[in-house]
């Protein structure tokens, strides 16, 4: 089912960047189409959820590859069309949100594209694709990151680049749906410092990387650069919070100044204890 998914998904994704029209749109029908057949055709559905979702990705980036135009485009697409098709047919977890951008970093690295910019898309197409499903801005916002850095890591990748692009994408994914950017900002500048810990990499390198992406985002979108780089900076101390006060420290002082000719304002509190007094 593999190779037959995978060719599948190719030539659907092919015909599309060679066609006119919207190519987001097109490859969001697409790549849906192909995951409601795949996984129709699956038996035990939720088991291969997945496999399915591998495939697609595979299929996707090979088709960019080769036709070798539209990366952003399709893998923005791609994203929210697998999720389309998923929620059809099953259910999409946050473990399947890490899952997917996991796989499309890793596949992108493969056939040689741009990473930074497959994360920011992907990341971007994530937060679109989910905006009906029973997963918060916010933990979609996690989800997208974590798997990011998860998926960068198994290539050798820039952490903190690749933690730049995810935070950029999921803030316009936000502005898109109009969803809150700062919800977003925290969110992906939190899954960041999660999966940059899980691998055993720089968290003061991603922490600052997140920040950077916050701003580049905010800027882009004629937002205000100062709340997100505050928001991304506290999700960042947040999620640092959970490793130890050491992290906590350093990650603290990596994103408690200027940058990128923003200064950074920390919004205490972001112990995890404050959270777990408010959850309470």
């Amino acid at each position: 089912m593999s190779e037959q998914t995978q060719k599948e998904t190719r030539t659907a994704v092919v015909n599309v960047i060679k066609g006119t029209g919207d190519t987001v749109d097109q490859t969001i029908d697409a790549t849906r189409s192909v995951t409601v057949n795949a996984l129709k055709g699956a038996g035990e559905v939720a088991g291969k959820v997945p496999e399915v979702l591998k495939d697609v990705v595979v299929g996707t980036l090979q088709a960019a590859h080769e036709v070798g135009s539209e990366l952003g485009s399709v893998v923005k697409g791609s994203t929210i069309g697998i999720i389309r098709g998923t929620t059809e047919v099953a259910s999409m977890t946050i473990g399947a949100v890490v899952g997917l951008v996991r796989q499309t970093i890793q596949s992108a690295s493969e056939v040689g594209e741009d990473v930074g910019t497959v994360a920011s898309q992907a990341a971007q197409g994530v937060i679109v694709g989910t905006r009906d499903l029973a997963i918060n801005l916010s933990d979609a916002a996690v989800g997208v990151a974590r798997g990011a850095i998860l998926g960068v890591s198994g290539v050798g990748g820039d952490l903190a680049g690749t933690a730049k692009s995810a935070v950029r994408g999921a803030i316009e994914g936000a502005q898109e749906i109009g969803g809150d950017v700062t919800e977003a900002a925290s969110g992906a500048a939190r899954g960041a410092i999660n999966g940059t810990n899980e691998v055993g990499g720089d968290l003061a390198k991603v922490a600052r990387g997140a920040v950077e992406g916050a701003i580049d985002a905010a800027r882009n979108l004629s937002l205000k650069a100062e709340d997100a780089a505050s928001a991304a900076a506290t999700g960042a101390i947040e999620a640092a919070g959970d490793v130890g006060e050491a992290a906590v420290k350093t990650v603290r002082d990596a994103v408690t100044t200027t940058i990128d000719g923003v200064k950074v304002v920390v919004k205490e509190p972001f112990r995890k204890e404050s959270r777990e007094d408010t959850a309470t």
